[in-house]
């Protein structure tokens, strides 16, 4: 028998928001990767990957990321884990 599309299962997803943030951060954001890049023109961006467990923990990411004031750019999921 398949799975249900409600079915909550894991997935690695990649959230690219505007500022700076250092690994420090990865801890307290659910132990995503913490990518920072310094643009050219001046902007910067920070990228976190990793894998969340389900919708209720990504809702948690998003809003300990809206809680230190840093802008989504995007969220993308890149790989679900599980069948």
């Amino acid at each position: 028998m398949g799975r249900s599309p409600c079915e909550e299962q894991s997935a690695k997803y990649r959230i690219v928001v505007q500022g700076e943030l250092d690994g420090d951060w990865s801890e307290w954001l659910g132990g995503m990767v913490v990518a920072y890049d310094a643009r050219g023109d001046g902007t910067s961006i920070t990228t976190l990957t990793g894998t969340v467990t389900d919708q209720s923990a990504l809702r948690g990411l998003l809003s300990r990321i809206w809680d230190l004031n840093l802008t989504v750019v995007s969220v993308d999921r890149t790989e679900t884990n599980g069948k």
